[in-house]
Formats: structure tokens, sequence, C-alpha cells
């Protein structure tokens, strides 16, 4: 479909088709003398979810366990990875992705029906991997909140990825998880530059914020690390080095990062965006991206996903690995040290209760 001018405060300036579409009907061009049409609205959806808890086996993803609790992500991040994923509700994973947000309502009662499996092992849960759990939704919603209230009460190991300071609001959960040795939190930061971060995710908060944020995250004890994903080449790869040291003055432990991924439909998403905002530069870039992933767009091979090969990929993992030892960041994401020992199943506290 073809891309239309970008809409105010949204990432995506296209509409393709789900891989999985039968039939796609593409409206009518509007006629000159024609009202434009209004900005597309977010909408809200449950989603009776069957389970909450998602596991997987990549050697290159430093969690076996994730959870998110909304498909769909009103920050409009175009880069984002999980777009594809709205292929599988029939709907688009362009604009469709970032209005039509859906929401799991069950998802603290299925985390504790897992818990109280017999044969469920205690591991750090990630929460966030895809899409954003303090995305615009969860300000009204709260889900984030209510699921940290049952990692908590549980003694449950849980990792944060994310980069909405509405963290700030669980600020007192978190810090009684990093008390005992029970959370990690990594805040996603691909950009300083403002006007870059307005076209490239423009319903997330500056980068300044964030840096806040991970300071007053440091301050209340939470261990916090930097995320820088993606580093795109040509546009914002130039930012490593300041994007690490703002990182480590606010008070970060760890750092990673991932190159550009641009699996499924993403890659006409991202390669629509560049005509519309960068379109002196949208070859380079592709070229530089087809240089780091084997002379084609994506390659999804376990090993290379994340960080690519080649010349350029080879220069970003040094120049990160630079500015990590520079600034005494431990390169890596954090979470295999928190403590699983702590575990209480759900029911086993007042058992233990009754039995006092």
């Amino acid at each position: 479909m073809p891309a239309h001018p970008p809409w105010k405060g949204r990432g995506a300036v296209s509409q393709p088709p789900g891989r999985f579409a039968v039939r796609h009907v593409e409206p009518e061009p509007p006629a000159p003398d024609d009202e434009p049409p209004p900005d597309p609205a977010t909408e809200l959806r449950p989603l009776a979810a069957r389970r909450i808890v998602s596991r997987n086996d990549s050697p290159d993803v430093p969690f076996d366990r994730s959870i998110n609790p909304y498909q769909g992500c009103e920050h409009g991040c175009v880069y984002c990875y999980a777009r594809p994923s709205h292929s599988y509700l029939d709907l688009s994973p362009g604009l469709d992705f970032e209005t039509r947000i859906f929401y799991k309502p069950n998802a603290v009662e299925l985390l504790l029906a897992e818990w109280s499996r017999p044969g469920y092992e205690c591991r750090p849960i990630t929460i966030g991997a895809n899409t954003d759990p303090y995305q615009p939704a969860e300000r009204r919603l709260g889900l984030t909140r209510r699921l940290l209230e049952a990692f908590l009460e549980h003694r449950h190991p849980v990792c944060l990825v994310s980069k909405g300071v509405l963290m700030r609001r669980d600020l007192d959960l978190l810090a009684e998880l990093a008390a005992l040795n029970l959370c990690s939190v990594a805040i996603s930061v691909p950009t300083a530059d403002d006007a870059l971060k307005r076209i490239l995710e423009p319903r997330v908060p500056a980068a300044r914020a964030r840096f806040r944020l991970m300071a007053e995250l440091t301050r209340h004890g939470v261990p916090t690390g930097l995320l820088m994903a993606p580093i795109i080449p040509a546009v914002n790869d130039a930012e490593i080095e300041r994007i690490v040291g703002a990182a480590a003055d606010a008070g970060a432990r760890h750092a990673s990062y991932v190159l550009l991924r641009l699996p499924h439909e993403l890659k006409d998403i991202f390669t629509d965006w560049l005509e519309a905002h960068l379109p002196e530069r949208a070859a380079h870039v592709m070229s530089l991206v087809r240089g780091a992933r084997g002379g084609r767009d994506y390659d999804s091979r376990y090993g290379v996903r994340q960080t690519g090969r080649g010349p350029y990929a080879d220069m970003i993992g040094q120049r990160f690995k630079a500015a990590c030892a520079r600034h005494g960041l431990r390169q890596g994401r954090d979470g295999s040290g928190l403590d699983c020992g702590l575990f209480r199943r759900p029911g086993q506290r007042q058992l233990e209760l009754s039995l006092g």
C-alpha cells in the first residue's frame, strides 16, 4: 500500500496488509477538494489470553520466559520488531499496530495459575520483551503494576524492559523487589536527538526523561541498565558513545545493544518511513543494513540476528564495547543473578500461616 504523508504523533507512514491476509481493500485516493481525514485515534481492546508466559530457547536472548500484557504499542516506534505480530490478528503491522492496542485483562490470573502448576520451576521472567509494559494504556489500565504486585507477593524474580517513564509510578514496588534481589531494569534509549526521536519513536518520552528515570531507579537501589536498541546505520549510530556515557552518568550498571532488525513486513514499513523522513540517505541506510546482514534485508539466524556480521557490524560492536569499558559498564543484560530461592507458590503462604 502506498505510503501516507506522516501522521502527527505516529511512526508508520504506511498500512501494509499482514502477511496472512486473504483480502485487502485499499481506500480510493481522496479528491483534491476533499477534507483531510482526521488523525487516527487509538482503540483499546480486551484480549482474553489463554496463557501469559511465553518461552523461548534462543541462545542469543538473555531470558527464556517473558510476559507481554499488551499487544500492539502506542509508542509508535517505527523500527519495532514486534510489529509483525499484528498479522496474527488479521491487522496491519503498520498503523494498526500503534492504534489498535490489545490488553490482557486476565494476565494476573493466568500468571498465578502458571506459578501454581506442580512442575513449575522458578526462573526470572522478563516483562516487556516485545511491546512496552509502560505504554500510555498502562496509565489507565494498570496491568503492569498488578503483575508487579504479584511478583512481590510471591517473591518471584522479574526483569523489566521499557522506555516509558510511567515506571516511576511503580518505584515503591521496584524498590521492595530490588531489596530482595528480585528485580532488574533495562531502559531503552536509541537516540538522544529530540528531532530524530519525534519521527523515530513519536510517543516516547525524551531521552533526558529516561536518563532521569535511570537515576531515580538507581537512587532507589534498583539495578538498572541501558538497552540501545536498535542501532540504525547512518541514522543513530553516531550517538553510541554519547548515549552510553549519559547512561553511565545516570547510574546504569550494564549496557547492551541490538542492530536494526527488519523481519517480515517491518522491512517495507521501515523503508517507507525512510523515504518519507530521510529520503536523501535512504539508499545508503539500506545498503549498510544489507552489508551487515549478508546482502539481505534481514538475517534471522541465531548468533547474527541481534548484532549482524561483516565490517560494519564488527565496527559497531567494537565501538560499543569500547564505550562500555571507558565508562565502567558491564556489557550485557542483567537478571542471571536474581534470587530464585525466595519464591512462594500461590497458596503456600496461606498454608504456612494456618500451620503456624
